[in-house]
């Protein structure tokens, strides 16, 4: 039963359509029939036509109580307002008896039907003591007419988007200040002027007409916070209340300009002040008048224990003058000496808006962070002002304006806080102005007229560090106090303002603020009692205008909303599925229907939702229930093609158990029927002298059914024998059991919803050996552990793409024998002869050379000299092919975007090598065809009996199999296979079972519009990578040590595999293989990739080429087989001794290895391995491991730059070394040389704006291997200088100018700088509708 208003806004039944809509009541039950069980709770969610005698009976059952022996009462707030009727007799439904308690009780509110499901939300969820605890917070109602509408108290709240209830209780506050609101409403926006969008005026003016007139529980702000110029990251940033006003009055102000308004934020909220200077002995003063909008009131004194106890004491230390003696005494213009003074604060205007701050965040000098002062400080309800004015006026002779005011102002308790922007008249004004008269006309106001009236306390919850704001509100329409929380708004009384005095019972000490609440009041605003000023709200019926025809437009986009949102509510979403007839692909979308709609309107709208238009007929579609995830069709829908999908789904829904199967048929079909109970079997017939496995034939079956009955039902699908039929059912992934006993049922078998069989009908004897020893085992063991892959070989010219034939997908479900398969192959040979024979003759040459040559790198680079020339490649120079080995992702290089090197950095074969990986088409990765639905190259698919074709709701076993396993990357280390039988040459160890490989072209087109070379491969997982290469080598035209094989990821990332006694087991269908030509690592070889250190680049770390190195090797050997290396690809001719090998983390240099080195026994490697070269241009000077190598580079503050990076080798670790060598170095004296140790990533850069001051500099430490400075590796950067130095002095402009060349250099470079200390981003409106970027700032 659902509860709609009615016309008088009672709540009255409305026939509920269907039961997915029925509202629920949450009923928590409290068993206080004794002590032991009165704080145990019992939930209840039932529907809303529950009847009462129904709730006794889940109660009885839950309780385990005899129904009839308790009695259920209904309570509020701790208070039993009525037992419920005696269970026999009772038939009234929940919703109805709420609806009568309500009545009864007088008010929606002392009944419990609150205007929110959390009841009287004040403060964020006390708990105790705090803000909000009201007696019926702890027992919470729930109204379910009231989700979406306005709260009963009247009052619209504001939605929080993220961290903005700051934001929130400000704009509250303005609201429910009648002459703020109505100064608003009866300025008039020209939207021929400015862009409604970004004017902040009309957006605070739009936002209190929907306030004031919308129906909604909560207003969003995000049109107001678009208008201020912020984006969706100012959401999470918090700011403080007092700041916001600031910046946003100064906004109306700069906008209001040339307006009537213009003067509007001075009128209701300026102040003015005297801020003087008297001499003690002569009594000459010095004055200015400054302007105020707000009053910070301190909580705590600097220094002192002892925090004020109220607003009154905050106020008088506000204006209590402090003498100024002893070395701060004042020079007095009339005595022309320094004199005692008394320096204060005198108040000469208050506004008719009186806006407190109190000081409640501070800093804490011994901890050196913010803090939150939580003590105790109370407010009055009304507040007198008139002790805090000055009566006097002081013009006398001896008194005169002090033009130095501003410097004598300096240290005041204020002057960071008043600010003078908002008036330039300097005129004493004394009381209270309250009208427009002159100055002559202006009397002063007597004391009786400065009471003050608390009309908002905005509180805050938290820490320094973060917490939430809401506002206490009273309305000058009834004087009834609200708390607006965000979207939840409710009444309050005088003892929840109370408890926003903050601190403690205790006393007010030092610490009490420590164990105080952290909530209270932060910000307090007061206005005058004055009858003939005091203003009231605008009424909807006086409204001007103007706001009439913007609240009648707010009023219809409220509705058309609210349509739109019933539609959404009345709105089906539910996953559609279809294997799209001509993609020949499952294909998944999500079908939005409404619940109204019928199964036919719903199927005419899948159909367009798939793009079936024009490819099949409306009438050879239907919908089906559909299990996604088991693959199986659950029922069809014959006869209800006119019943509504509400009802077909069983109501409106957030999600759904199953989906919906869009099925098609041929014309010539019929759609078969499917009933609800009965399972789905995929069967695949095997031909046992064909060796081949069918594609997939879908029967439904019933688990009752025994499995002589299945076979019939097999016999009549695919025309085999049942006498002589074998049925083996796949249970799991690569499980094979075959079913023999006759009478045992299906379900006793282990079906369920979804099933594979294989089934074999012949007259061979096969049938007569044992299951695990027969030849259809063996088959079906062959098939379970058969995957397909595409690899891709090195390119073709396009001239060889004539000979290149397109070739079905073959399944490895219908392989060929193994005399096929060998007769395969010989025609994938003759497809790619031209090809094979090219690369037979680089082997050819290769063999040649390597007769020539001596040494193993000489060799490897001569391989490479190809006659590759001959394709034609746009990336190829005329030395693309001169690296042994391509360039290969490593492991970082996934968040490494160092390791993702621009093209001019590398080799111009490693760009060529790009082309050839980039090449393979993405396609091919995210095809969802697999071994089951592929069929032989001379037999179609299938058709099933259910009218679709082989390629139908089928997918690959092995692909779920798979899918949740985690793929291990390929290392020289550790391989992604798993140990094997079979040895490096890929021969079995004990005779094992030939295990299956089958090649065929595939056709495949690079972005460039040329072909790529590439393979379609079915082979066992068994294999090892030994003999899979083994039997690739025909394909790539080399033998199989001079072509790595490398595994390309889901992100296009290829690692090599290197370990070729590992099995494929960890390849899956449709992985893509890339083989690249080059000598593949031998067993203790690693791939490693050499950068040169430039210490004074820019770009310090520049990619030179990729290499071999080996276990046992010496750093010397290694430098000797770089040297021709480097000289052919690189073009550098340099000596063995004028470059150092060291070791590489990230961009850091480290480590300088020496030439005795080895390898795996003195340094650690690994595959991928990285290093860096460095040209010395000195003989090396590093001879031991007990010496260290530092970069030293000198900061001049006087020229405010840096010197170049120069090495300095220690024999030590001692400071006292390190400062002679740099002395020595540079000449700057011992005793003036100061150093600091430089931060983040080589090459430690930063500003120079921030060197000086923000280094530790001489840190007091005697050696390098301690706290703070840890130098225990080479490559440490140093900066040092002359103590004695000063720091450039800059101008302004010079400064600014400085900044943002630093600013730019380093974003250059990749360092981030940051001038500021600050961490919390500056509270700022834009009134252009955004900021300019800078980017010289962070």
């Amino acid at each position: 039963m659902e509860m709609v208003p009615s016309e008088e806004k009672q709540l009255v039944p409305k026939e509920i359509e269907s039961a997915a809509e029925e509202p629920r009541v949450l009923c928590i039950v409290q068993d206080t029939t004794n002590a032991k069980t009165v704080n145990e709770r019992l939930t209840l969610n039932l529907p809303a036509s529950t009847t009462v005698s129904k709730l006794y009976e889940d109660v009885a059952h839950k309780a385990g109580y005899a129904n009839g022996t308790f009695c259920l009462a209904w309570a509020n707030t701790g208070a039993m307002v009525r037992v419920l009727p005696c269970p026999s007799k009772q038939t009234k439904t929940l919703v109805r008896l709420l609806k009568n308690i309500a009545d009864e009780s007088g008010t929606a509110d002392s009944s419990g039907l609150d205007d929110s499901s959390q009841g009287r939300f004040i403060g964020p969820l006390p708990r105790d003591g705090t803000v909000g605890c009201s007696s019926d917070y702890s027992s919470p109602s729930y109204s379910y007419s009231s989700i979406l509408n306005k709260s009963e108290t009247g009052y619209v709240g504001l939605v929080n988007q993220a961290m903005t209830c700051y934001l929130n209780s400000l704009l509250q506050t303005l609201f429910m200040t009648p002459e703020f609101r109505n100064a608003l409403y009866n300025w008039e926006f020209e939207e021929s002027e400015e862009d409604p969008v970004i004017s902040i005026p009309y957006q605070l003016k739009r936002l209190f007409v929907l306030l004031q007139t919308s129906k909604k529980r909560a207003i969003e702000t995000t049109d107001v916070t678009r208008s201020f110029g912020w984006d969706s990251s100012e959401a999470w940033q918090q700011h403080d209340v007092q700041e916001l006003c600031r910046v946003m009055f100064d906004a109306l102000e700069q906008k209001w300009k040339q307006t009537e308004q213009a003067d509007l934020i001075n009128q209701l909220y300026q102040g003015k002040l005297k801020d003087y200077v008297r001499c003690l002995e002569c009594g000459y003063e010095s004055w200015r008048i400054d302007t105020y909008l707000d009053i910070p009131l301190v909580i705590r004194p600097f220094g002192a224990s002892q925090a004020f106890g109220s607003v009154e004491e905050a106020l008088q230390a506000f204006i209590q003058p402090e003498t100024l003696d002893g070395p701060n005494q004042y020079f007095c213009e009339r005595c022309k000496k320094k004199c005692d003074a008394r320096k204060g604060l005198r108040f000469l205007h208050f506004p008719y808006l009186l806006t407190l701050q109190l000081k409640r965040f501070d800093f804490d000098y011994t901890t050196m962070h913010r803090i939150k002062l939580n003590d105790r400080m109370t407010f009055p309800e009304e507040l007198d002002m008139s002790p805090f004015i000055d009566v006097e006026d002081e013009k006398s002779p001896q008194t005169e304006s002090c033009t130095d005011s501003g410097a004598e102002n300096e240290g005041s308790c204020h002057s960071d806080q008043m600010s003078n922007d908002f008036s330039t008249d300097d005129a004493v004004d004394e009381g209270i102005c309250l009208d427009n008269t002159s100055s002559a006309e202006r009397v002063l106001k007597p004391k009786s007229s400065l009471t003050f009236e608390l009309f908002s306390v905005m509180v805050h919850s938290g820490s320094a560090a973060g917490g939430h704001y809401y506002a206490c509100i009273k309305s000058f329409s009834d004087s009834q106090w609200y708390s607006f929380n965000d979207q939840h708004v409710s009444k309050i009384t005088q003892d929840d303002i109370r408890k926003t005095y903050g601190g403690s019972s205790g006393s007010r000490g030092y610490y009490s603020s420590a164990f105080a609440s952290s909530t209270n009041a932060y910000m307090l605003m007061y206005r005058l009692k004055d009858p003939s000023r005091n203003a009231k709200f605008l009424e909807v019926e006086d409204f001007p205008e103007h706001i009439k025809r913007l609240v009648q437009r707010e009023k219809e986009s409220e509705e058309q909303e609210k349509r739109q949102r019933e539609i959404e509510r009345n709105t089906c979403k539910i996953k559609l599925f279809c294997m799209h007839p001509v993609k020949m692909m499952m294909t998944e979308n999500k079908l939005e229907v409404h619940k109204d709609k019928t199964l036919r309107e719903a199927t005419e709208m899948a159909y367009k939702l798939m793009d079936l238009d024009g490819v099949v007929p409306l009438d050879c579609c239907r919908l089906v229930k559909y299990d996604e995830f088991h693959e199986y069709l659950e029922r069809s829908y014959e006869g209800e093609e006119d019943m509504p999908m509400g009802l077909l789904l069983g109501g409106v829904k957030s999600s759904y158990m199953f989906d919906l199967l869009l099925e098609i048929r041929r014309p010539d079909q019929v759609f078969q029927p499917y009933k609800p109970g009965e399972v789905m079997v995929k069967v695949h017939v095997v031909d046992l002298k064909s060796e081949s496995i069918a594609a997939p034939v879908s029967v439904r079956a019933y688990l009752n059914q025994t499995i002589t009955e299945f076979k019939q039902l097999i016999a009549q699908a695919t025309g085999l024998c049942a006498e002589t039929m074998r049925v083996v059912l796949e249970r799991c992934y690569n499980d094979l059991r075959l079913l023999y006993v006759p009478n045992k049922t299906l379900k006793a078998e282990g079906f369920f919803r979804s099933n594979k069989v294989f089934v074999e009908s012949s007259d061979s004897t096969d049938h007569q050996a044992a299951f695990t020893d027969s030849v259809l085992w063996k088959l079906l063991d062959r098939h379970g552990n058969t995957i397909r892959l595409f690899v891709s070989l090195p390119e073709l010219s396009p001239g060889s793409l004539a000979n290149r034939t397109s070739c079905p997908k073959a399944s490895a479900d219908s392989e060929d024998s193994l005399d096929g398969a060998k007769g395969s192959r010989k025609s994938v040979e003759a497809i790619l002869e031209e090809s094979t024979e090219k690369l037979k003759n680089l082997s050819l040459q290769q063999q040649q050379h390597q007769q020539q040559s001596s040494s193993t790198s000489d060799s490897q680079k001569s391989s490479e000299h190809s006659d590759f020339e001959h394709i034609e490649s746009p990336a190829q120079e005329p030395d693309a092919a001169s690296q042994p080995s391509q360039t290969e992702n490593s492991t970082r290089a996934a968040s490494d975007t160092e390791n993702q090197f621009p093209s001019e950095e590398r080799s111009d074969s490693d760009v060529n090598n790009d082309r050839s990986t980039s090449s393979v088409d993405s396609d091919i990765l995210s095809s969802s065809h697999s071994s089951d639905t592929l069929c032989n190259a001379d037999s179609g698919p299938l058709p099933l009996a259910n009218g679709l074709d082989s390629h139908s709701i089928t997918s690959s076993r092995r692909s779920k199999a798979h899918k949740g396993k985690k793929e291990t990357w390929d290392t020289a280390e550790e391989d992604s296979g798993t140990d094997s039988e079979y040895d490096e040459n890929g021969k079995s160890k004990a005779d094992a079972q030939y295990l299956y490989f089958k090649a065929e072209p595939y056709s495949q087109e690079d972005g460039s519009g040329e072909g790529q070379k590439c393979l379609l491969v079915h082979v066992d997982k068994r294999i090892t990578l030994a003999a899979f290469k083994q039997n690739l080598e025909p394909f790539v035209g080399v033998p199989s040590t001079q072509f790595k094989v490398f595994r390309v990821y889901a992100n296009n990332q290829e690692f090599e595999s290197v370990r070729l006694n590992e099995t494929l087991s960890s390849f899956s269908d449709d992985n893509k293989i890339t083989i690249r030509l080059g000598r593949a690592l031998k067993k203790g070889e690693y791939r490693v990739k050499v950068y040169q250190l430039l210490v004074n680049d820019p770009e310090p770390c520049k990619f030179l080429l990729e290499t071999v190195f080996a276990k046992g090797m010496t750093v010397r050997q290694s430098k000797e087989e770089l040297l021709p290396q480097l000289k052919d690809q690189c073009k550098m001719d340099i000596s063995i001794d004028r470059f150092r090998l060291r070791k590489k983390t990230w961009k850091n240099p480290g480590t300088v290895f020496l030439d005795y080195h080895v390898y795996e026994e003195d340094i650690n490697i690994s595959s991928n391995w990285e290093v860096f070269l460095e040209v010395l241009e000195e003989p090396e000077r590093m001879k031991s491991m007990s010496q260290l190598a530092v970069l030293t580079r000198r900061w001049c503050p006087a020229q405010m730059n840096l010197e170049a990076f120069r090495e300095v080798v220690l024999e030590s670790s001692s400071v006292e070394e390190l400062k002679e060598k740099l002395s020595e170095l540079s000449g700057i004296p011992l005793e003036n040389l100061e150093f600091a140790k430089g931060r983040g990533t080589f090459p430690c850069d930063m500003s120079v704006l921030e060197i000086h001051q923000d280094l530790d500099w001489n840190p007091k430490v005697s050696t390098l291997n301690v706290w703070p400075l840890y130098i225990c590796d080479d490559g440490a950067v140093i900066f040092y200088r002359d103590s004695t130095e000063e720091l450039m002095e800059l101008s302004e402009e010079e400064r600014n100018e400085l900044m943002k060349k630093e600013s730019s250099r380093l974003l250059k470079t990749g360092h981030r700088v940051s001038y500021s200390p600050r961490k919390e981003k500056a509270l700022k409106i834009y009134l252009d509708g955004g900021p300019t970027k800078d980017p010289g700032q962070d």
